[in-house]
């Protein structure tokens, strides 16, 4: 049975990164990293969140012909909306996929901090500067912890979801784990 594997978690916590590995480790394994598409839609620099839902029913789509075919997609995606959730989890259901949750997280605090450091070792990709924008027009920090508490809140909300522990300085390990919850 093909899966829709979500990585949920906080900005910068590395499901971007976890998920690059995971589909060059696993051939014919969709990455569909919807920050990517958004950098597809002209003038997404301007209006971040605007490309994002002009390219969420096209990556629903996507998934949805990808899983139909039996085929896995990962989707690295801070989602806590259960609306959103219920979009993506019933794309795959509607086509006899399975919806896998997996939550890739740290402490408050840390998470915070790696969002503060994150391209500091790595080139950034493109959309990084405009989350950190978002980010400190709704309040920085507070904007953060704010995720950060709506996605431990959504956790206890979602029996079937596994919490990956993300290590910082550590993507080895912290992928490891994640393909030892997958089977």
């Amino acid at each position: 049975m093909a899966r829709l594997i979500h990585l949920n978690g906080p900005p910068g916590i590395g499901k971007s990164t976890l998920a690059r590995r995971y589909v060059a480790d696993h051939p014919g394994v969709l990455n569909c990293d919807i920050d990517v598409l958004r950098t597809l839609i002209g003038g997404w620099e301007d209006d971040f969140a605007g490309a994002g839902a002009l390219i969420r029913p096209s990556a629903l789509a996507m998934i949805s012909a990808y899983l139909a075919a039996g085929n896995d997609v990962v989707l690295p995606q801070m989602l806590f909306s259960p609306e959103e959730l219920a979009r993506f989890s019933g794309c795959a259901t509607d086509v006899g996929a399975e919806y896998v949750e997996r939550f890739v997280m740290d402490s408050e605090d840390s998470a915070i901090a790696r969002f503060g450091r994150r391209g500091a070792d790595a080139p950034a990709d493109p959309w990084h500067g405009q989350v950190r924008t978002i980010v400190a027009a709704n309040g920085g920090e507070a904007a953060l912890r704010r995720c950060h508490a709506a996605l431990t809140t959504l956790l206890l909300e979602r029996p079937d979801a596994v919490v990956i522990p993300s290590i910082e300085g550590s993507v080895g390990e912290t992928y490891d784990l994640l393909c030892a919850s997958l089977g």
